[in-house]
């Protein structure tokens, strides 16, 4: 039985990691590029013949918010991919990741 709830721990985790960045980080990204076309105004909205939309700042904040954080989850990712690969680790005591040599 112990067997079997860890392969469901490490299922379950496999699953998350896949949600998270397998459709989260492309799902910011889209986001991200709809709240820039909403940020911008222009011929991305739909509106009357002749009317224009006025540019919303709120909607730039949105969106490069989201393409900073999906450019930052893919550094932490070619960081750790690199580091690994080098010997080191990277451990996240706080916020900010740590490389430390493997002992």
């Amino acid at each position: 039985m112990d067997q079997l709830l860890a392969a469901l721990d490490g299922a379950w985790r496999v699953l998350l990691a896949g949600l998270l960045l397998g459709a989260g980080l492309p799902a910011m990204f889209a986001f991200g590029v709809r709240a820039l076309a909403w940020g911008t105004g222009g011929d991305a909205e739909i509106h009357a013949d002749g009317v224009l939309p006025k540019a919303h700042l709120g909607g730039r904040i949105v969106a490069y918010t989201m393409f900073s954080l999906v450019v930052l989850a893919v550094l932490i990712g070619v960081g750790y991919i690199t580091a690994h690969g080098l010997g080191y680790s990277i451990t996240f005591n706080g916020i900010i990741p740590v490389i430390t040599a493997k002992h």
